[in-house]
C-alpha cells in the first residue's frame, strides 16, 4: 500500500494505492472495476467533501496507475487515518467516515441530510485473502465484509448499518483450489469477519473520539 497526495478543488487530499499486478482476481461494489474479475490493483482516493463531478469512473482512471484495469474506490474521509487489521493471513484496511451514518432499510421517503453523493460519512474497505475463491464464495465473503462492519459500528455505539456510499473490495488469488465457503463460520469467512470488525470497530472509535 502505498500512501500520496495531490492538490485538487483547493486542498491537499490522499489516496491509497495497492499495485498487485498479474495473478489476482476481485469482486467489489465500487464505481470502477466493479463486479468480479481480474483486477491490478485498487485505489482508494479521498476527495473534496460535497464531491459532484459526474465523471466519478474517468476520474478514478486519471487519479490510478494507469489504465482501467483496477477497481477504483472514492471518499470524502481522510484516508490518512485508514486503519489496518490481519487475522491468520487475511489483511483488512478500512477507511471510515461517519458523519452521517444510517440503516440501511430507512423508512420511505428518509430525507438524506446530504445529498452529496461523496459524504465525510463513508465507509471503504478492502480485504485481502491469500487463497482462491469461487464465484460464490467471493458473494458470500462481501456478505461477511458487510456483517461484520456493521457489527463493528454498533459495537462501536452508532445506531447504524454503515452509510449511504460505503464500498467494498475483496481480493483473492486467481490460481489454487478454490474455497468455496466465504460465511463468517467458515475458516476462511472467519478470518474475513475477524480483520473486518477489528478495523471497522478501531476506526469508528477513532471517529466518535474526535
Amino acid at each position: 500500500m502505498r500512501l500520496g497526495y495531490r492538490d485538487e478543488d483547493g486542498e491537499r487530499l490522499g489516496s491509497l494505492l495497492w499495485e498487485f499486478g498479474p495473478g489476482w482476481r476481485m469482486i467489489s461494489s465500487a464505481m470502477l472495476g466493479g463486479g468480479i474479475g481480474p483486477r491490478t490493483w485498487v485505489l482508494n482516493a479521498q476527495v473534496a467533501a460535497g464531491y459532484s463531478r459526474m465523471d466519478p469512473v474517468e476520474h478514478l482512471i486519471e487519479l490510478g496507475p494507469g489504465g482501467d484495469g483496477g477497481v477504483g474506490m472514492m471518499t470524502a474521509a481522510s484516508v490518512e487515518r485508514h486503519v489496518t487489521a490481519q487475522d491468520e493471513g487475511v489483511e483488512a484496511t478500512a477507511t471510515v467516515g461517519l458523519r452521517v451514518p444510517t440503516w440501511a432499510a430507512a423508512p420511505a421517503g428518509t430525507v438524506d441530510p446530504e445529498l452529496a453523493p461523496i459524504r465525510v460519512g463513508t465507509i471503504n474497505i478492502l480485504v485481502v485473502v491469500p487463497v482462491a475463491m469461487t464465484d460464490a464464495a467471493l458473494v458470500n465473503a462481501v456478505m461477511t465484509v458487510t456483517e461484520a462492519k456493521t457489527q463493528a459500528l454498533v459495537e462501536a455505539g452508532f445506531a447504524a448499518t454503515g452509510t449511504a456510499s460505503d464500498a467494498v473490495c475483496v481480493a483473492v488469488p486467481d490460481h489454487g483450489t478454490p474455497e468455496i465457503f466465504g460465511g463468517p463460520r467458515s475458516d476462511w469467512g472467519a478470518r474475513i469477519a475477524r480483520a473486518v470488525h477489528a478495523a471497522v470497530r478501531q476506526g469508528a472509535r477513532a471517529w466518535r473520539s474526535r
